[in-house]
């Protein structure tokens, strides 16, 4: 009886622990998350994607094409020459993009966020700083990008910089970096030197050529004009036509259609300046003087070149303050600068130095 009775019990007690196991057994797992929106990323993610989304319409896609005549038949066709990236300037319609983007163009394209293709004439062309300005007539155009105030917006190495463009005619492409390094200088395909670049480990490949280069507030700081790279793809090194020069040269190519770098009234010589430098002398040797300038009312002394030899009148060593040891230096200086601003030049002649103060005018 004993026996059975346990048994019974073990039996109850068994049957007790099953009930008591289904009943706690744990809930299944809730289904997963739905992926967040933008206001539940991290505030850098979604600082990002505001900018983009601000910015989007107001940059462009360009196509250019050709005039090509048959070899037998002389009739001429057009055929696809390239693209390229741009953006809105201002409620005009104008858009500025590289001049390489258009440089042997018959005719360009420009296609909008909205989708629409509208067609361009070029306004305005500057290769010595790869810029140039399209204009495209339309109702509702997007609003232009912004820009900084004049005197802030300095651009710091190390700062958060977008890049947005058409690579590979992959239209509308966001890709990010940071400001790797300032005051960079590049030959374009013509021989000149850029000047005052920024170079910018945000992926630039072709077809971004034209493209704004924006700041984390959305705020223009940048053209994307030129990747450094064997392959011609994206290696980490591409290189911006910073806003200060773009805000100089754009309104010319707008007004008269060409740019006109400001000027000291001075020539001088590539070749003479860094021999003379290779001598030991610092600073940029004048070797002439505009008739009727103000550096020649100023008193202002150029060399005297004969029979193989230099005799250095006035060397410019210095402009408002910054020192100048070579020829690159000066162009460097003046190029950030405004036909019409007035700076100080220091000037050395046999050992003695001077400043005087010259309004920049137009042409070299």
């Amino acid at each position: 009886m004993r026996a059975i009775l346990t048994g019974v019990v073990l039996g109850l007690m068994l049957l007790g622990a099953f009930q008591i196991g289904r009943l706690a057994a744990p809930e299944p797992p809730p289904p997963a998350p739905l992926p967040p929106g933008p206001e539940s990323l991290e505030l850098p993610e979604s600082r990002t994607i505001a900018v983009f989304r601000a910015a989007r319409d107001s940059v462009v896609a360009i196509t250019t094409s050709a005039r090509v005549a048959h070899p037998f038949t002389r009739r001429a066709a057009e055929m696809p020459l390239g693209t390229g990236s741009g953006f809105l300037w201002d409620r005009d319609g104008h858009v500025v993009t590289n001049d390489h983007v258009i440089r042997e163009a018959d005719s360009a394209m420009v296609q909008l966020a909205d989708g629409r293709s509208l067609p361009a004439r070029v306004v305005g062309r500057d290769p010595s700083h790869d810029l140039a300005v399209l204009r495209i007539e339309g109702g509702d155009l997007p609003a232009p990008l912004p820009r900084p105030e004049a005197g802030e917006g300095a651009l710091e190495v190390g700062q958060s910089v977008l890049a947005i463009g058409n690579p590979f005619g992959l239209d509308w492409t966001l890709t990010t970096g940071i400001v790797s390094a300032l005051e960079r200088e590049l030959d374009n395909p013509r021989g000149a030197t850029i000047r005052g670049l920024i170079q910018t480990d945000a992926a630039i490949n072709p077809g971004n050529s034209g493209g704004p280069l924006l700041d984390s507030r959305g705020r223009l700081v940048g053209v994307n004009t030129a990747i450094y790279s064997p392959s011609g793809t994206s290696t980490g090194i591409g290189f911006a036509v910073p806003v200060s020069t773009v805000s100089r040269v754009v309104p010319q190519l707008i007004e008269t259609g060409r740019y006109v770098p400001p000027s000291l009234g001075m020539g001088f010589d590539a070749r003479i300046n860094a021999a003379v430098n290779r001598q030991g002398l610092s600073g940029v040797v004048v070797l002439d003087v505009a008739r009727g300038s103000e550096a020649a009312r100023a008193g202002v002394e150029p060399a005297r070149v004969g029979r193989g030899s230099i005799v250095p009148g006035d060397v410019i060593v210095g402009i408002d303050g910054a020192p100048v040891a070579t020829l690159d230096e000066l162009m460097a200086e003046i190029d950030r600068r405004r036909v019409g601003e007035e700076v100080t030049v220091t000037l050395e002649r046999d050992g003695a130095r001077r400043e005087v103060a010259l309004t920049l005018r137009a042409g070299r």
